[in-house]
């Protein structure tokens, strides 16, 4: 006698499509152990981006009879006082060095929106004999360092006269070859079809950079005044080449009297270096919600 056997038959959903069995994962699906993963690495890179951040806070709030050198490092201090931030201010003059690096902020930040959004838009929406040359020559500043540059941009700026000025520190850094870049790819993703439309309307090339490029790349525009506040704000080894006159500081520069000659107060220097942060959080909360917009520019809203 013969015995025959019968596949079981698959369990099927009301739509049709076997139904999956527990435990099996998918394309879209993650698993337990790499969900873990996942969130092991958040954790590490959080630390590493953080942690600094989180420290130097903490030290500039710990009372000065707190050991901030324990064997187990602790973030909340057990005697948290201000009074570090109000020394800063009885030590440097804060104010004067922060308006220097705000007039400083300001001639790069504003350099490199007008002339960078002018530079992009040249470059990616007009017709000229040797464009492709120009962007050619773009790409090519971004393989020099800083460093290899900064003779020649010394004594460009000592030519001028313009050596220890507030000026003179932020002409450098007025237009990025990296923000014109930015700004002819945003330029350059917007349809050729609406700039042809303009022309056959009588629009010039003003009129077409200010009433269509502009209005599409408002968050590319937010991108390059962050990073250029940022990198303004923060310098340290141009200004100090620059400026000779104590006067003239920026803040950066200026944080440097915080440490003695024969003693240092980590609680003050980490508080001065707090002080320098708070408008680089300032800049980015007003301008963060274009900010995350930069990555989808292009878009033509009709």
């Amino acid at each position: 006698m013969s015995t025959v056997t019968q596949e079981r038959p698959a369990v099927r959903e009301a739509s049709g499509t076997p139904k999956r069995r527990k435990g099996s994962f998918g394309f879209n699906s993650v698993s337990p152990r790499e969900k873990v993963a996942r969130y092991v690495l958040l954790v590490f890179v959080l630390l590493i981006t953080i942690g600094p951040f989180l420290w130097q806070l903490s030290t500039s709030l710990k009372g000065s009879g707190e050991d901030i050198y324990t064997r187990i490092p602790r973030l909340l201090p057990a005697q948290p006082t201000f009074d570090h931030y109000k020394e800063v201010t009885d030590t440097i003059p804060v104010w004067d060095y922060a308006r220097n690096s705000l007039v400083v902020a300001f001639l790069v930040v504003g350099g490199n929106v007008i002339g960078a959004s002018l530079a992009g838009f040249a470059i990616s929406r007009l017709q000229f004999r040797g464009r492709k040359i120009v962007l050619g020559l773009f790409l090519a500043t971004l393989v020099l360092p800083g460093e290899v540059t900064i003779i020649s941009q010394y004594v460009t700026v000592r030519e001028f006269g313009l050596a220890n000025t507030l000026f003179g520190v932020a002409l450098p850094g007025m237009i990025g070859a990296l923000n014109v870049l930015l700004m002819y790819n945003a330029f350059r993703s917007l349809p050729i079809e609406v700039d042809q439309a303009a022309v056959v309307d009588g629009a010039n090339a003003w009129q077409r950079f200010l009433y269509i490029g502009l209005p599409s790349v408002r968050g590319t525009i937010s991108v390059i005044a962050i990073f250029a506040f940022i990198g303004a704000w923060d310098d340290f080894l141009w200004p100090l080449i620059v400026l000779t006159d104590p006067d003239k500081y920026t803040l950066t520069v200026g944080l440097q009297y915080l440490s003695g000659t024969f003693s240092n107060n980590p609680r003050l220097i980490a508080a001065g270096t707090m002080i320098a942060f708070i408008p680089i959080v300032i800049v980015f909360a007003t301008l963060q919600r274009f900010f995350f917009k930069g990555v989808e520019e292009g878009a033509v809203k009709g």
